[in-house]
């Protein structure tokens, strides 16, 4: 199982970046996906979830205004568009493969990790 991400890099404040994360040696359609953020100095934390059909989707209470994640089926891909960037969501973003998703946004007991990618948001 390989989970890739792609999409990050250096944005200035009020910026946006839709980052995506590529499956391959699963069933995507089988998981809930989610994707989680890193900070420096920082624990890891739950940003995003969806569920395998991408009906049902939920997120961070902090976030929910300005992140939205989509996923397609056919493509084996997970999604994370991010607007209006501040300085705290520099992180490394990592998708996740799991069963279920939890209704604060993130995904439980998630089976398989993809390495991230870096946002950073300066000025």
């Amino acid at each position: 199982v390989q989970l890739v991400e792609s999409g990050g890099g250096s944005v200035q404040p009020g910026g946006s970046l839709r980052l995506s994360c590529t499956a391959s040696g699963l069933r995507f359609d089988d998981y809930a996906m989610g994707w989680f953020r890193q900070a420096p100095g920082k624990e890891r934390e739950g940003v995003s979830c969806t569920n395998w059909s991408g009906e049902n989707k939920y997120y961070l209470k902090s976030v929910m205004a300005r992140f939205t994640t989509s996923r397609d089926n056919a493509k084996n891909t997970l999604y994370l568009q991010i607007d209006n960037l501040d300085p705290e969501d520099t992180a490394m973003y990592f998708c996740a493969a799991g069963d279920y998703c939890e209704l604060r946004g993130t995904l439980r007991d998630p089976k398989y990790w993809g390495k991230g990618t870096q946002v950073t948001v300066s000025p």
